[in-house]
């Protein structure tokens, strides 16, 4: 249900469950309201619900943060779904200079398999590599060579094949079926670490807007604080869902800094994208100074972030029980594709192949009989990476509650989440889209929901922000103080 006021219809369901998740106080889902928008997100799946819930939680729990650090009362805050629609294909809008990224390479997609499909991801160098060496195959292999490769080998067999040397692909689940179990696979996993007093922010002035000046944030408490001003966050995380949680959280007013690894190549576009607000280093955390300079960073930060595959930066003394006998009271967020358990968890995974391991890709088939996967016929996709957007605001969201809730409790926080988790949620816990959900009213358009910026990568057309501004605000929707920098260009220091 969709409500254009803060009165009158109850809260949505799949609002009120990602909040009940979240730990969140019941009263306060009456604070949400949506203004809908035709034809945003279109799929078989519920799609537009998760979307408008999962950045409905978000604006709740900054308006919720920002009300408990001035001492007000919880302000009603209106959701936009015309701007949620469009930030959640953010990537596809983004143009730089005038050029339009390319978000999956040639290798990457589905592919006939002997039995079935399979889907593939090889938009970086070294999962490319991989792929095409377990599978036999030159490394100036194209589309076709891959094609013909493949048509010939059962799905799993591929699947399998292509994990063992360190790629990804993943047999694409046929209707009704998933490769991975989603039964009880949560939303959000969170729990509280240790006792201590509580644990005031500091009252940061507001930050000086930079080449992006224009109003300051919706979600403003009467202090002139933003909600999150003064809230350190140290990014870990690469590609979608991670980086727009911590983008989300430097809209809010965060000090956010990335750490990528100098030897670990990222995507300089995804990077545009979501880099929004942050500043960006390089850290070999494999070298002692590299792990001596993240500890200094971590001594004095309020959430760490991280978007690895379980286990993955143990080694490097970063595991969540070890980071908080170190740190008390810190929050430490994790991320991953397939959940925290089960024998893919430690598999490497993008939302792509989430989508096709689970049967989201079945259910999103084209409605033509002939293209039914059953049938032989080519599966689908989400209108979205929905997975990884949806993931990316419900941790911001639970980042922002454990803010507040340290607040008056104080402690630390383990917060844990997975793509598998999220889709879960999508296929079996948000009422079913109508039928005819994908021609339902005109095509969205999000001309209103796209600005420009000048920046050190050139001249960005990007999408704002769609976290929710209280109602009758004068400020307006919120806006990041700076735009993306260079990828690693920064200093590995707080402001």
């Amino acid at each position: 249900m969709t409500r254009n006021d803060t009165s009158g219809a109850p809260p949505d369901a799949a609002t009120t469950h990602a909040w009940t998740a979240l730990g969140g106080d019941p009263a306060l889902l009456e604070r949400v309201a949506y203004r809908p928008v035709s034809g945003g997100l279109p799929a078989r799946l519920p799609v537009a619900e998760l979307a408008r819930a999962t950045v409905g939680v978000c604006s709740l729990a900054a308006a919720e943060l920002g009300a408990r650090r001035s001492g007000g009362a919880v302000p009603a805050v209106r959701v936009d779904e015309g701007a949620v629609a469009t930030a959640f294909v953010s990537e596809r809008h983004l143009r730089i200079d005038g050029r339009k990224p390319t978000n999956f390479a040639p290798l990457s997609g589905f592919w006939r398999a002997a039995d079935g499909w399979v889907r593939t991801h090889a938009n970086y160098p070294h999962h490319r590599a991989r792929l095409l060496t377990a599978l036999g195959l030159p490394a100036h292999s194209g589309p076709d060579d891959l094609a013909a490769a493949l048509a010939g080998r059962p799905a799993r067999a591929v699947q399998e094949t292509v994990y063992a040397a360190g790629g990804l692909a993943v047999a694409v689940a046929r209707p009704g079926e998933s490769e991975i179990p989603l039964a009880g696979l949560p939303l959000i996993e969170s729990r509280r670490i240790g006792e201590g007093a509580a644990r005031p922010l500091p009252e940061t002035p507001l930050p000086a807007h930079g080449p992006m000046s224009g109003p300051t944030s919706g979600v403003l408490p009467a202090s002139g604080v933003l909600p999150a001003s003064g809230v350190r966050v140290l990014d870990l995380t690469r590609v979608i869902a991670g980086p727009v949680a911590t983008r989300t959280l430097a809209l809010l007013g965060a000090d956010v800094l990335r750490v990528d690894s100098p030897r670990l190549p990222e995507d300089p576009d995804a990077h545009a994208d979501t880099g929004f607000g942050k500043r960006s280093t390089a850290l070999d955390l494999a070298a002692p100074e590299g792990r001596r300079t993240v500890e200094a960073l971590l001594a004095d930060a309020d959430v760490v972030i991280t978007g690895y595959r379980p286990g993955a930066l143990d080694r490097f003394g970063l595991a969540p029980d070890a980071l908080l006998e170190r740190h008390p009271g810190l929050i430490v967020a994790q991320l991953c594709a397939w959940g925290w358990s089960g024998p893919w968890a430690g598999r490497r995974g993008f939302d792509s192949l989430v989508q096709a391991a689970t049967g989201i890709a079945a259910i999103e088939a084209d409605a033509d009989p002939d293209a039914d996967p059953d049938a032989g016929g080519r599966p689908g996709v989400l209108p979205a990476q929905a997975l990884d957007h949806g993931t990316g605001y419900l941790l911001a969201a639970a980042v922002l509650r454990a803010l507040t809730e340290r607040q008056e409790t104080g402690g630390g926080r383990h917060l844990r989440f997975s793509l598998a988790g999220t889709a879960s949620w999508l296929m079996r816990g948000i009422a079913p889209a109508p039928l005819g959900r994908r021609a339902d009213g005109p095509a969205h358009d999000p001309a209103p929901w796209l600005a420009e910026t000048a920046s050190d990568l050139g001249k960005l057309r990007y999408a704002r922000s769609p976290v929710g501004f209280p109602v009758g605000s004068p400020d307006g929707p919120p806006v990041w103080s700076r735009p993306p920098g260079r990828l690693g260009a920064d200093e590995p220091r707080w402001l």
